[in-house]
């Protein structure tokens, strides 16, 4: 048995495999080694009798995690996923070799990951490129979900929210200023507290408010991340891979178009795309 899993910080999709069939799948929380310890993540695959009941039984797990961005971290989950999985191999990449590889298969192109967060590499075929844009959720993740909820929870708090919106936040949401920014900095995890305003965005996408707010992220994400690999790697092909993405596609598609870009394909759940490349 297989285990295909990918995992960005508020969710991981698990798809199980036998003789290339999918005999179970389940959602857990996200796991990121950035942000949660092994104790934490042993408790997560524990609540989960998908997983409990199959354990023994899976013998290879190829995991993509957000925040496995070192060798380091890498080596911490694949031992902690080991003492769960006590019969299985673990391979474990970050988040971004999964949306490449599910994007590209073993072709060279660019990728555009806009989820919970964000990132874009230049994919040669067998990994992605190294490069500076990874840093997380407070200095970059421009056009992500935590992003958008950064920028919906500045307006809020400023009183820029036009009164039609700011209304439909509160019955929404049932937040205030002192709660709001105790969450924020007295919390623990806030990008997954941020992360979770996205649905707000897509609720409201035809408010010109909204609108504005998402196009810039989008611009910002172009003008941040995929025009300088454009430049160095021209006449690749772009791919995205996310659900902000796929659930703005439009808005990412009017953006593209201002840069002069075509998006060759967005994909939601890249987990389908690795799980036929791996059972395969």
């Amino acid at each position: 048995m297989i285990a295909i899993v990918y995992s960005g910080s508020r969710t991981a999709f698990w798809k199980l495999t036998q003789n290339g069939h999918v005999i179970a799948h389940c959602n857990t929380a996200g796991i990121n080694p950035c942000f949660i310890d092994a104790k934490t993540i042993l408790q997560i695959l524990n609540k989960k009798i998908v997983l409990v009941n199959n354990a023994e039984n899976i013998k290879k797990i190829y995991f993509f995690a957000a925040g496995a961005s070192s060798a380091d971290r890498k080596e911490e989950l694949a031992v902690t996923l080991s003492s769960f999985f006590r019969y299985s191999k673990v391979f474990v990449e970050n988040d971004l070799f999964g949306a490449a590889k599910a994007a590209c298969f073993d072709k060279p192109g660019i990728v555009g990951m806009l989820g919970s967060g964000a990132n874009c590499a230049y994919f040669d075929g067998k990994k992605p490129v190294d490069n500076n844009f990874g840093m997380g959720y407070i200095l970059g993740d421009e056009g992500s979900s935590n992003y958008f909820g950064k920028m919906l929870l500045k307006d809020f708090l400023s009183k820029k929210l036009p009164k039609d919106l700011e209304t439909k936040f509160l019955t929404t949401y049932n937040l205030d200023r002192p709660q709001t920014l105790d969450r924020i900095y007295n919390k623990p995890q806030v990008n997954i507290f941020l992360t979770s305003f996205f649905d707000f965005f897509t609720q409201n996408i035809n408010h010109e408010h909204i609108k504005n707010m998402v196009d810039i992220g989008f611009e910002n994400f172009f003008e941040t991340y995929v025009i300088p690999l454009a430049n160095k790697y021209p006449n690749e092909d772009i791919h995205f891979v996310g659900k902000v993405a796929s659930e703005l596609e439009d808005r990412l598609q009017i953006t593209a178009t201002k840069y002069n870009f075509d998006i060759k394909t967005i994909i939601k759940e890249p987990i389908l795309n690795l799980l036929k490349h791996y059972t395969n």
